[in-house]
Parts: C-alpha cells; sequence; structure tokens
C-alpha cells in the first residue's frame, strides 16, 4: 500500500507553493503517452491511472507511470543523470511506431529515501521533441516545461512561472 499522499484533481497550483524538498504524491488523474503517426493514427504508448507525481518549487509537476503502463518495449541507454533528491537516473529508448527513440524517458532503478514508491516507474518528457508523442492528463494535453532538461508536465490548473526557460537555471 502506498503511502505517498494523493495529489488533488484538477485544483489550481501555483508552483512556488510547492515544497522543497519536492513532494512525492498518487495521482487519481489517467496519464498517457500517445503516439501520432504522420496519418494521423493514433497509438496509446503508456496508459495508467496508478502514477505518481514530484511536485517540486518552481517546477510543473513530473509524473512517473508503472512499468505495466507499457505498451511497447524499451531498453536501457548508456545516459544517465543525478537528482540530489531522487538519486541517479536511468535513460530508456522507446520503440515506438515511428522507430526507437533514446533518452526522453528516465526512471530510479535505486531511489533515495522518500522516493522509494517510484523505484523502476517510468517518466516521460511532455514530448519526443519532435512533436510525435503526446502527454496527457484526463485527456488534457499538457504543454512541455521549457528547456530541455526538466520535464515536467504543464496542465492548465498550473500556474506561476517555471524553473527551465532562459535565465531560470540560477533558481
Amino acid at each position: 500500500m502506498s503511502t505517498a499522499p494523493l495529489a488533488p484533481r484538477h485544483a489550481i497550483e501555483d508552483v512556488w507553493s510547492y515544497p522543497r524538498p519536492p513532494l512525492l504524491q498518487r495521482t487519481p488523474n489517467l496519464l498517457q503517452v500517445i503516439w501520432t503517426a504522420p496519418d494521423g493514427t493514433q497509438t496509446v504508448l503508456a496508459e495508467t491511472d496508478k502514477g505518481y507525481r514530484v511536485c517540486e518549487t518552481s517546477h510543473p509537476p513530473t509524473y512517473y507511470l508503472p512499468r505495466d503502463a507499457l505498451r511497447v518495449a524499451i531498453d536501457k541507454t548508456g545516459k544517465t543523470s543525478f537528482c540530489e533528491w531522487k538519486g541517479g537516473a536511468t535513460y530508456w529508448k522507446v520503440d515506438t511506431p515511428g522507430g526507437a527513440i533514446g533518452n526522453r524517458v528516465w526512471s530510479y532503478e535505486k531511489p533515495t529515501r522518500g522516493f522509494e514508491e517510484i523505484k523502476g516507474y517510468l517518466s516521460f518528457y511532455a514530448s519526443d521533441g519532435q512533436g510525435r508523442w503526446k502527454c496527457f492528463v484526463d485527456g488534457e494535453e499538457v504543454g512541455v516545461q521549457e528547456g530541455d532538461f526538466y520535464g515536467g508536465w504543464v496542465t492548465k490548473n498550473i500556474t506561476g512561472k517555471m524553473k527551465g526557460g532562459p535565465g531560470t537555471w540560477g533558481w
């Protein structure tokens, strides 16, 4: 059973009200990653209502989906990164209908204390970088957190100036 608190559903949230260190929350929302082919055909790459989100000051939420939400194959890439709160991240290549896309999905295989519940869960950037996959929260297409380092999903209920864009690295 999860010990993480349940996230509010569709409440207006200011990213500056999120804590630091970040907060891990279960989310009741339907999370989807959908691929759209050039002919308009759509394929669900991942879908769940059993995800988590991480909320950190000045960032839109980052969502984590369980592995069983995936409907496509993944393989590790050689890329890694480190989060001072969650630990070492492993990056993945996703086999999409349009070919393999690497390093746009990550997980924490050995997360730090307080984030154990997302061990092995996968987080997708809100876009594959070319607009072929899109992410959704309860059917709402999410916006992309500025920059190419952070992976937050921006929904219409998330407000406030967000880290990631030009001039925000020193925050």
